[in-house]
């Protein structure tokens, strides 16, 4: 990847929520991609996620509904009971069956936005209970794309974290804090700033 990328996926699981505003509160409202947020929530949560979500932070977050565009500068955020694919500039929702018992699952958007965007796409895995989302990231770096895991450290659940350094073995693994940071450089000038 050099000059930039076209995509982020983040995913998470518990302690998601704090975890994906604290990275979004450090990225500039001149963001030049696109963001795409999976955390594994109730079907009944309802859309009170992209309100929190949308605190503090200078990008609109938005809940994805089936065929939206992707919007550069904007969040995205799964809607409880669907998975979401990547396509090529848009987004769809499935409710194929759960995977790691969740719907959203990680695993199903990373893959897919691997599919459409290959080495152009940076996915993020943070804090969480379960495997998901570790199997996607390592497609993601399969296809060229960056890969990145929050420091087991430092997350609320390292489990989620541990299994992706694992299946993963991701380009950098990162204290919370300094995830957005890494995002905002990496969507301006791509892989050379993990070098």
């Amino acid at each position: 990847m050099s000059g930039g990328c076209d995509l982020i996926v983040v995913g998470g699981s518990w302690g998601g929520m704090s975890a994906v505003r604290r990275v979004l509160e450090d990225l500039p409202a001149d963001f030049p991609a696109p963001v795409v947020v999976v955390l594994h929530r109730g079907p009944g949560s309802g859309d009170a996620l992209t309100t929190i979500l949308g605190r503090g932070g200078a990008l609109p977050v938005r809940e994805v509904d089936d065929k939206s565009e992707l919007t550069t500068g904007c969040v995205h955020v799964a809607p409880p009971g669907y998975h979401v694919l990547v396509e090529r500039g848009s987004l769809a929702l499935s409710t194929d069956a759960a995977v790691h018992y969740s719907r959203p699952s990680i695993d199903v958007t990373f893959e897919s936005a691997a599919e459409a965007y290959e080495d152009r796409v940076v996915g993020v895995i943070l804090t969480g209970d379960n495997a998901d989302g570790a199997a996607g990231l390592a497609e993601i770096g399969r296809y060229g794309g960056v890969t990145i895991v929050e420091d087991p450290e430092t997350a609320e659940r390292p489990i989620m974290p541990r299994a992706a350094i694992e299946k993963a073995r991701p380009d950098a693994v990162l204290p919370l804090e300094r995830i957005g940071p890494m995002l905002a450089r990496l969507a301006d000038v791509g892989r050379a700033v993990l070098r």
